[in-house]
């Protein structure tokens, strides 16, 4: 059972679309501090802000391993040993050893601990700008994929996006109507992903009046979507789709 205030602090986090990890002590063997159920919440930078999984001699490993589970989306299993523990399997600290992180106990109290680390992502966004077939295709084709699908009612004056913050992935399917506005608003957002519904020839000639930087307008995957040779609305949205689930799961580990 999760504490209150755990709890409390999760639903907060969930609320403000921040990314955080749960760890959780699943196994321990001789003296720890922590039993097996104590859990913590980690933010991305390491800092445990609620519950309790044990003193120095472990904070500093799930720390660790909670970074590394929220940068890459993948849960970690960490294995705390004593140093004549690790000798004696022939293990060093920071190795990976059958799916586990391998991690010192240098407390006296020479107990061993196996913990469990989950990453919380937000639903990443994924704003769709414009009313054409595409990207009506688009928006109903993505609903299964997990993100928060936001479709404008208006097109942006080249002013923030909705909820720029937080916005993870873009697609302008404008068909001509506000390409420029939409593109400047796009590029003026923290888009991981920026895909612009046109041909090549389209998209160079608005970037000349873009006044953007050669790194900024390399952002724009134009036209977007991969080469399937997609033809109608739904089969362009499904390239568009492919593209945006390879680029999020780009350097994410393979296990």
């Amino acid at each position: 059972m999760i504490p209150d205030t755990l709890n409390t602090a999760t639903h907060r986090l969930n609320a403000a679309r921040t990314p955080y990890a749960i760890a959780t002590v699943i196994r321990t063997v001789g003296a720890t501090a922590a039993k097996p159920g104590a859990r913590a919440l980690i933010l991305a930078d390491g800092t445990i802000t609620e519950g309790w999984i044990g003193g120095g001699c472990v904070r500093g490993a799930v720390a660790r391993a909670a970074q590394s589970a929220i940068a890459e989306g993948t849960p970690r299993l960490i294995s705390i040993q004593p140093d004549e523990d690790l000798t004696a399997q022939g293990l060093s600290p920071g190795q990976r050893h059958e799916g586990r992180d391998i991690a010192r106990n240098g407390c006296p109290s020479k107990g061993a601990m196996e913990i469990f680390v989950e990453p919380v992502l937000p639903r990443p966004e994924l704003v769709i700008l414009g009313a054409s077939p595409v990207a009506l295709a688009l928006a109903t084709l993505a609903q299964p994929f997990g993100f928060d699908i936001t479709t404008p009612d208006t097109l942006p004056d080249s002013g923030p996006l909705p909820a720029a913050n937080h916005v993870r992935m873009v697609v302008i399917a404008t068909q001509g109507v506000g390409d420029l506005d939409a593109l400047r608003a796009a590029l003026a957002s923290d888009a991981d992903y920026i895909g612009f519904v046109a041909s090549r020839r389209k998209f160079a000639t608005l970037a000349a009046r873009l006044e953007a930087t050669p790194e900024a307008l390399a952002r724009v995957h134009a036209p977007a979507g991969l080469a399937i040779h997609a033809v109608t609305p739904e089969e362009i949205a499904l390239s568009i789709l492919a593209q945006i689930v390879q680029h999020r799961r780009q350097g994410q580990r393979q296990t």
